[in-house]
């Protein structure tokens, strides 16, 4: 016998609410405006020489040789960033980001306004879900939850400033006063003296680089091990670009030098490929997870019990609505969180749940040496970290204010109320 469920019955927001005026999605103005403001929402739109786009760093394109030298040879920052605002009746606006570029905003102004324009912003539920399901034929993963993810995030920032409270205690407030953090970095060395509590370095070489590139992998781990000591935290990040014999050999020939993890080392939906790993790795944490999407996604890595952390990024994996869930389903299996990069958005998420004992920063200096904003100009407050640690303010929403004046945001798809329009 089956349960069988009627339609829900439509939310009507109550008439004197403050309900969603508008969503508004922008792009910077240009490919050299956002490199120059540190890259936005998008990590890898650097400058040439930066070491995050142009190091010896593996990855699912080193198969091929003409787009070894550099990341972005072959497009890993072809889609830019994309910033949302939702304005509510009342003249609050909330801001949420994420990649995508014009893609997204297209998207965003095109179809997922249906479901967000004239709603109560406390419905974020609802709203979340009509916005998936009305994009499942196209979406599922990738630039449609990236998308539904910038508008989840600003919604929740609006919600946050509506309230007059954090989005942190709108969660379900605090578990821990501050987080600890950890760099992903080209220079492990510098990490230590920042006062990091530990470092991630990306790998240089794949199978593609035989075994020579096998034992320079090994050299650098060896180096960097020397260099910080016995027992500083290094994890070494793979970026989808491994084979399930190659992580095993890795794993092996790591065991000397105490590697904390390895992570993403096969493509993200390999699941069985990630279960046979597991199955012959036990010197090491195996993680996963920053190209993973929704809860659905994460389940299958769960249920099969491949991973030993997983890294959802708050603002590609389904926003902060998403987020919340992918942290109580992985708390079911007693498996921590350790979202991918995310900075503020990722910070109010981990600072409520006790499964979510670590942060990351990556150090998006060009050379690795100094401490700066994760989202480079995007912000103007964006919280860093200090001797290792976050501490988050009291403000309302996400607490960070959008950098107008140092930005040339664009506006692809101008529409309804602010038609006219195609800047702020």
């Amino acid at each position: 016998m089956s349960l069988i469920l009627g339609a829900h019955h439509q939310v009507q927001p109550d008439p004197s609410a403050v309900l969603i005026k508008e969503v508004r999605a922008f792009v910077f103005g240009d490919d050299d405006e956002e490199k120059s403001s540190g890259g936005g929402a998008d990590c890898h739109k650097q400058a040439k020489g930066h070491w995050i786009v142009d190091s010896d760093i593996a990855n699912p394109m080193s198969l091929y040789e003409q787009y070894r030298s550099s990341r972005t040879s072959w497009g890993i920052d072809a889609m830019g960033s994309v910033i949302v605002e939702i304005e509510l009746s009342n003249g609050i606006v909330g801001v949420g980001i994420s990649i995508g570029g014009e893609a997204a905003c297209f998207i965003v102004e095109k179809h997922l306004r249906i479901f967000v324009e004239g709603q109560d912003p406390s419905n974020v539920e609802l709203i979340w879900d009509q916005c998936f399901r009305a994009t499942l034929n196209y979406g599922r993963k990738g630039i449609a939850i990236q998308a539904i993810s910038a508008v989840d995030l600003a919604i929740w920032d609006a919600l946050g400033k509506l309230r007059g409270l954090p989005v942190y205690t709108l969660l379900g407030g605090k578990t821990k006063e501050k987080l600890p953090v950890y760099a992903t970095t080209s220079r492990p060395d510098y990490a230590k003296t920042m006062g990091f509590h530990g470092a991630k370095f990306p790998l240089p070489f794949g199978p593609a680089n035989g075994e020579d590139g096998m034992r320079k992998n090994i050299e650098m781990v060896k180096r960097w091990r020397e260099n910080v000591g016995p027992d500083y935290p290094l994890m070494i990040d793979c970026y989808m670009s491994l084979t399930v014999p190659y992580t095993i050999e890795l794993a092996r020939r790591c065991e000397p030098y105490n590697v904390k993890w390895i992570e993403e080392f096969l493509v993200p939906d390999d699941y069985d490929g990630y279960k046979k790993v597991k199955e012959k790795v036990s010197s090491t944490l195996l993680t996963t997870g920053e190209h993973e999407y929704t809860r659905y996604g994460f389940r299958q890595l769960l249920e099969s019990g491949c991973v030993d952390v997983l890294q959802p990024d708050i603002t590609w994996c389904g926003g902060m609505t998403e987020a919340r869930r992918i942290v109580a389903l992985a708390s079911a299996f007693d498996v921590p969180i350790i979202p991918h990069g995310s900075s503020v958005y990722s910070y109010h998420l981990q600072i409520c749940f006790p499964t979510c004992p670590l942060a990351e920063f990556l150090v998006m200096s060009p050379k690795a040496d100094s401490i700066v904003s994760f989202f480079g100009k995007l912000f103007k407050d964006e919280p860093l970290p200090k001797d290792g640690y976050v501490t988050l303010t009291d403000k309302p929403g996400f607490g960070v204010e959008l950098n107008r004046d140092e930005l040339n945001m664009v506006r692809p798809f101008p529409r309804g109320i602010s038609a006219n329009r195609s800047q702020t």
